[in-house]
C-alpha cells in the first residue's frame, strides 16, 4: 500500500536518509566503481554501516533504488535497523509489489517538516521543488554522486556518503553551508 506522500510529515531528531543502496545488484559495483570485490561484500558492508548509525527506534527515509533491478531479498530487510520509509525509485517495482510489512511505501515524493525547514524527498534531483523559493531543502538520489550540488539540495545516495545513512543533524549542517536557492524570494508580500 502506498501512503499519501503529499501530506507534510514531521521529522524527529532520530531521522536518517539514504538512497541507491542497490542491494543484490552485482553490476552497480562496476557502474559506480564501488570498492567491493563482489555483491556479498557490498551487501554486508551496507548492512553493517546502516546498523552502526541507525538503531531500532530510528526513522530512515530511503530515497529509492533499495535493491537492484528485479532483485528482492527479505533476509536483508530483516537485518536492517529502524522504521524504513521508501520513496519509490527507478528499480523499486519488485519491492513495491512484495509490499513487506517492515517498509512503509510513501510513493514518489514526500514532504517533511524539521524545525523551521521544509524538506522535499524525491528519488530524482530537481532544479526546483516545493517551496524552493522559500529556501526549502531537497534530498534526492539516483545520480550516484554525479551531480554538483545547487542551493539547498543534497544527494543522499550511498556513493557520495561513505556508504551509510546520513543523520538529519548532518543534513542541517550541510544545508547551512550551502548558498541560497537560486529562486529564493528576495522579499515576501504578506
Amino acid at each position: 500500500m502506498i501512503i499519501n506522500s503529499f501530506k507534510t510529515i514531521s521529522a524527529s531528531d532520530n531521522t536518517f536518509f539514504i538512497a541507491d543502496t542497490h542491494f543484490c545488484h552485482k553490476n552497480i559495483i562496476k557502474y559506480c566503481r564501488r570498492p567491493f570485490k563482489d555483491v556479498q561484500e557490498m551487501n554486508e558492508v551496507l548492512i553493517q554501516n546502516w546498523n552502526k548509525v541507525v538503531d531500532k527506534k530510528s526513522i530512515i527515509y530511503h530515497l529509492g533504488d533499495f535493491f537492484g533491478p528485479g532483485k528482492y531479498d527479505p533476509q536483508i530487510l530483516d537485518r536492517l535497523n529502524g522504521q524504513i520509509y521508501l520513496i519509490v525509485g527507478s528499480h523499486d517495482q519488485r519491492l513495491v509489489k512484495k509490499n513487506p510489512d517492515c517498509i512503509k511505501i510513501l510513493g514518489h515524493r514526500a514532504i517533511l517538516a524539521y524545525k523551521k525547514n521544509t524538506i522535499t524527498l524525491d528519488h530524482y534531483a530537481g532544479r526546483v521543488w516545493p517551496r524552493s523559493h522559500y529556501n526549502s531543502w531537497s534530498l534526492f538520489g539516483h545520480s550516484h554522486n554525479g551531480l554538483p550540488p545547487i542551493g539547498k539540495a543534497h544527494d543522499v545516495g550511498v556513493d557520495g556518503n561513505d556508504f551509510k545513512p546520513i543523520h538529519i543533524s548532518e543534513i542541517e549542517k550541510i544545508m547551512l553551508s550551502r548558498p541560497d536557492n537560486f529562486n529564493k524570494l528576495k522579499h515576501r508580500d504578506t
